[in-house]
């Protein structure tokens, strides 16, 4: 499946358009990672657990886009946006949301 967010491939002519595919994930903030974290922060340097759980959410997001694509029979997905939220009651969430056009090349 190729992957862009750019509206279109260059030197791959859209044939079809199959329409607006989507992928979401939702991840829970571990306590564990929210107390490293918040010692990182205090020390300085990166809070490693939380890039490595925004990079597992991002690429599940992604992910179940391109199934649903592949299921309408797109081999590719343009105009991709990857948005980012912070979802509960004390934001203990994280949402992972990426769309993006169907289309056969």
């Amino acid at each position: 499946m190729l992957m862009s967010t750019t509206p279109t491939l260059e030197g791959r002519p859209i044939q079809h358009y199959y329409g607006v595919v989507a992928g979401e994930a939702i991840i829970g903030a571990n306590i564990f990672k929210d107390l490293f974290a918040s010692i990182r922060n205090v020390v300085g340097g990166r809070a490693g657990a939380y890039e490595r759980t925004l990079a597992d959410a991002r690429e599940t997001a992604l992910k179940e886009m391109a199934e649903q694509a592949a299921k309408l029979g797109a081999n590719a997905v343009v105009g991709i946006d990857v948005d980012y939220e912070v979802l509960g009651q004390d934001n203990g969430m994280l949402m992972v949301c990426a769309s993006g056009t169907a289309v056969r090349v």
